[in-house]
């Protein structure tokens, strides 16, 4: 079974889009195990506050740890695909992490380091929403791989 993270750099809440995030989750069960990982702290919230840079700095430093597997950050610079390419890489890799900035982006060395940078949109959104339309395509992907009929 496939397993497939999401890490954003953002404060953990609970709210009416934690309660859709966790349908799309559940939905997914199925076929992977899916999880999403808040990543907040006084480092990255100090480091907001001083430039860009070191925000920047911050959320490499934060999200190091979690580059294992198959790595992909979230950029509105990334490559955009289709419902069926995105599928195939999150089908052809055991363990996909998917990274989300925070409000000042990466660092280019950061998504150099992973294997893929995608976008999902030329819009910039709150990170609530990304997360939510990330897992739709997550569970879109795999029902894709699985012959499910949610992505006709």
């Amino acid at each position: 079974m496939n397993k497939i993270n999401i890490y954003a750099i953002v404060k953990p809440s609970k709210d009416e889009f934690d309660k859709i995030s966790n349908d799309f989750i559940k939905m997914c069960s199925k076929y992977a195990k899916v999880e999403v990982h808040c990543i907040f702290n006084k480092n990255i919230a100090k480091a907001q506050t001083i430039s860009e840079i070191e925000a920047q700095k911050s959320y490499t430093q934060a999200f190091e740890p979690y580059m294992k597997g198959y790595c992909i950050a979230l950029d509105v610079l990334g490559k955009k695909l289709d419902s069926f390419e995105f599928s195939e890489i999150i089908s052809n890799n055991n363990e996909v992490n998917f990274f989300i900035g925070g409000a000042f982006g990466f660092e280019r060395d950061f998504l150099k380091k992973c294997n893929k940078s995608i976008s999902l949109s030329s819009l910039t959104m709150a990170h609530k929403i990304v997360t939510l339309v990330l897992l739709e395509q997550v569970f879109r992907g795999l029902a894709i791989k699985n012959n499910h009929p949610y992505h006709k």
